[in-house]
C-alpha cells in the first residue's frame, strides 16, 4: 500500500485542553518522518455548548493565522493543512454549517462527544456509566452517528466507537454495523484514531472487528493521533497501518474537502 503518511487529527492550545504550539506539532511530525499534517482543532460551537473544551468563535481567525504561519515556515518540508473537528449535536447544525462556510477548510471530522447533556467521554463524568444500560447507550450513540453521517456536513466521522473509552464495551454490535451501512451509503471516511491506545480501553478507534466491517463496506480510513501535545503526533501509526493492511483497507487524506489516496 502506497500513500502519503499524514496525521490528520491534531489539536492546538486554543481548545483549552491541549499544550504545545502548532509549530511544535509540525516539527514533531517532521521528526517522525510524516509527509504532512492536518490540524483539526475543536471548532467553535454555540456559547452554551461545551464551552471549556473548544475555541470561541472570535478565536477562529487566530487559529487560521497560526496554521498559515506554520504552513509558510514548513513549506517544501511538510505539507501542513487546516481543518476542524466539528461536533454533531442535534439542533446545532445551522451553526456548524455557518462556521464551516467561514473558511476553505481542507478536512472536517464529525464527532459526537455528547449524548443529550452528558459528555460521555469526559473523565469528570465517567461515573454516569453506572447509571446507564450499555445496550441503550450504544443504540442512542449510533443513532446520533447516523445523523452525523446523513447531515452532509462532514468528510469523516471521528473515533467511531468512542463510548468504549473507559472500558464500557458495546454488548451488541448490531447498532455499529447499521451505522457503518449509513456511513458507506453517504460516501464518508472514518477517522482511524490511535488515541484509544492511550486510554483505559487500550484499543484504537475503531475496534479491529469494526475496521474489518468498514473495509467490507468500502469505507476508507484517515489516520489521526488525536494529539493534544506534540509528543503524541503520529502515535502508533505503524500499528494502525498494519491493522488496516491486514484487512486490505484503504488509507486516504483530504485537501480542500476532497479525498486523496
Amino acid at each position: 500500500m502506497t500513500f502519503l503518511l499524514f496525521d490528520s487529527h491534531m489539536h492546538t492550545p486554543l481548545c483549552g485542553h491541549a499544550s504545545g504550539t502548532p509549530r511544535e506539532y509540525a516539527q514533531a511530525a517532521l521528526d517522525a518522518g510524516l509527509d504532512g499534517v492536518c490540524f483539526t482543532d475543536h471548532m467553535p460551537m454555540p456559547a452554551w455548548y461545551d464551552a471549556p473544551w473548544r475555541m470561541k468563535l472570535e478565536q477562529l481567525p487566530w487559529y487560521i493565522e497560526d496554521i498559515r504561519a506554520v504552513q509558510a515556515e514548513f513549506a517544501g518540508k511538510l505539507d501542513v493543512r487546516l481543518g476542524l473537528e466539528a461536533d454533531f449535536h442535534p439542533g446545532t447544525e445551522r451553526f456548524v454549517e455557518h462556521v464551516l462556510n467561514l473558511h476553505d477548510w481542507d478536512y472536517v471530522i464529525g464527532s459526537i462527544h455528547y449524548i443529550g447533556a452528558w459528555g460521555f467521554d469526559n473523565p469528570e463524568f465517567v461515573d454516569e456509566y453506572e447509571n446507564r444500560e450499555l445496550d441503550t447507550l450504544y443504540r442512542d450513540y449510533y443513532a446520533l452517528l447516523e445523523g452525523a453521517a446523513r447531515s452532509g456536513l462532514f468528510d469523516s466521522l471521528g473515533h467511531l466507537d468512542l463510548p468504549k473509552k473507559f472500558g464500557h464495551r458495546d454488548p451488541n454490535g448490531l447498532y455499529a454495523l447499521h451505522a457503518l451501512d449509513v456511513v458507506a451509503a453517504q460516501g464518508l471516511a472514518l477517522d482511524f484514531n490511535t488515541a484509544g491506545w492511550r486510554k483505559p480501553v487500550a484499543e484504537a478507534y475503531p475496534a479491529p472487528d469494526l475496521v474489518r466491517a468498514a473495509t467490507e463496506r468500502g469505507i476508507p480510513f484517515v489516520l489521526g493521533s488525536d494529539a493534544h501535545k506534540p509528543e503524541e503526533v503520529g502515535h502508533r501509526f505503524t500499528d494502525a497501518i498494519k491493522e488496516i493492511n491486514d484487512v486490505n483497507g484503504r488509507i486516504v487524506n483530504f485537501k480542500g474537502r476532497a479525498r486523496h489516496g
